[in-house]
């Protein structure tokens, strides 16, 4: 169970991923980031996901390890 929700997590960031590029991406095409703003920006949500992915194992396997 708490893999599946490890899953729906890992699935959420990866939508949240798509739409900020969709974003950026607009917002380039307009005239708004630049190259290396948008750069920084992927480099920054990808250690956040990555983060946030860490935790979450971390949390399946103290979960796993609980009594029943």
């Amino acid at each position: 169970m708490a893999t599946e929700g490890l899953g729906a997590a890992l699935d959420r960031l990866e939508q949240a991923l798509a739409r900020v590029e969709g974003a950026v991406s607009a917002q380039e095409s307009r005239g708004g980031e630049t190259v290396e703003e948008l750069a920084l920006l992927k480099v920054r949500h990808r250690r956040l996901k990555d983060s946030v992915a860490q935790e979450l194992r971390q949390l399946d396997l103290l979960l796993a390890g609980l009594p029943k």
